[in-house]
């Protein structure tokens, strides 16, 4: 049995939560009550403000934002949607307005005082009746929610954020919130500790769970080219146990020489240790199979250490059935994802993507990647989480095996999983609903 002391959560049954969820149902019947009409008392379409998109270099980052605008146009279809986006890349911007088209994107800088320097931002915060602001690592927006503040007495909330710390310039924001949904449990502790007056406070699943953009053509020119088959290989996603940003972010991030060798200790001493616990999935994936492995990215980074960690000490037998792929973007993983076997991965967000798209998943996760990893416990995903510093390899390879020795089971779990999540974002919106009616 692996350790979860880490995140203060109780022992679990792996075959106990496989069956429940064989005999869960496959999908989830979104309530009519939930995606009436979005009107007011005089007929007026409701309009909502979202503020998202924090950084362009990782999908996870990059799918909150489609995935949030995929729960609001599932759950509120006839609101008209803005969306206040902070990081601008220009790919981004193509695949958000090639799927988005009714979603109209501004941009623009607010101060620390929430100071607003653009025209169009105002305009947005005049015609909005309510301003969402997206999942993330934190309230990342906290500066745009200032200006709402500053400009407007309309109400706003938080939907799918990891709050660790409060401070008491945040707190004095939170406190005026509507609502605030956080995207684990433990968050909502932070928020009790620290006595936030927000009106509702409530697990809310990150936004990701909802992304659902696709590039089928580009992935299956993909698939071709590379010889890879549905089904019959699986992904998996290298990490150091800290972001390197000082190697994607301009000036080094801002990062100190000292930082910079800290870190880059810390990771030395600990990337051969994770890494040789994920070939031991591969290497068991190709022998027991004769399929083929994908090696693949979350942040742009990773292109660079999949080789070192990943490829090169394998077994020469193994060597001639792993491939890799540059950095994408998250419609194409979506798209490879879905005719995958299994994907396993340090990072967080590549399994969420997965399940979206009905692959089983497993997240491996490193205690300096923050408490987000509480989702996966609170969504009753025990089995398929395993905390590095306490896990061995042979217990990797016991339970992958069970995903693909038992396909069906495997699959009815997703979808245990993703009914969920529907029901969670339900509640979400019967709560944004309120604000938006009363």
């Amino acid at each position: 049995m692996k350790s979860t002391d880490s995140l203060g959560m109780k022992a679990y049954n792996r075959r106990g939560w496989l069956r429940t969820a064989a005999t869960a149902g496959i999908g989830a019947v979104i309530s009519s009550a939930l995606t009436t009409c979005t009107r007011g008392a005089d007929g007026k379409v409701k309009t909502i403000l979202v503020v998202s998109g924090w950084q362009d270099v990782n999908i996870g980052d990059i799918a909150h934002t489609p995935g949030l605008l995929n729960v609001l146009q599932v759950f509120l279809p006839d609101a008209k949607i803005i969306l206040w986006k902070k990081s601008h890349s220009e790919a981004v911007k193509v695949l958000l307005e090639t799927n988005f088209p009714d979603v109209k994107i501004i941009y623009g800088h607010v101060s620390k005082e929430g100071d607003v320097n653009s025209q169009e931002v105002i305009e947005a915060m005049d015609a909005a009746d309510i301003l969402i602001h997206g999942s993330g690592p934190s309230v990342v927006g906290k500066d745009n929610l200032r200006a709402w503040l500053n400009h407007t007495d309309k109400p706003f909330g938080i939907f799918g954020d990891t709050i660790a710390h409060i401070d008491p310039d945040l707190k004095s924001i939170l406190d005026m919130a509507k609502f605030i949904f956080t995207r684990e449990t433990r968050s909502l502790k932070v928020i009790e500790e620290n006595r936030i007056a927000a009106k509702r406070v409530m697990f809310g699943p990150d936004a990701t769970f909802y992304f659902n953009l696709t590039n089928g053509e580009r992935a299956q020119r993909f698939l071709h080219d590379a010889g890879l088959e549905g089904h019959e290989f699986i992904c998996v996603i290298p990490r150091l146990r800290y972001t390197p940003y000082y190697k994607i972010r301009p000036n080094n991030g801002g990062w100190s020489e000292e930082k910079i060798a800290d870190v880059e200790a810390h990771n030395d001493k600990w990337k051969e240790v994770d890494h040789s616990k994920l070939r031991e999935v591969m290497i068991a994936w190709v022998r027991d199979s004769g399929g083929k492995v994908l090696v693949c990215p979350e942040m742009t980074y990773q292109v660079d250490i999949m080789d070192e960690l990943l490829i090169d000490p394998l077994p020469e037998d193994v060597k001639p059935n792993v491939l890799k792929r540059g950095y994408w973007l998250p419609d194409e993983a979506a798209s490879i994802y879905s005719r995958a076997k299994a994907v396993f991965s340090f990072e967080c967000h590549s399994p969420i993507i997965a399940l979206h798209a009905g692959t089983p998943s497993f997240y491996l996760r490193q205690p300096e990647d923050t408490i987000k990893g509480q989702m996966y416990y609170d969504l009753g995903m025990d089995d398929w989480v395993f905390e590095m510093d306490g896990t061995d390899a042979w217990q990797l390879v016991s339970e992958a095996r069970k995903v693909w020795n038992d396909y069906p089971a495997a699959k009815a779990a997703v979808a245990s999983v993703m009914d969920r999540v529907n029901k969670l974002y339900g509640q979400c919106i019967k709560a944004i609903k309120q604000e938006l009616y009363q």
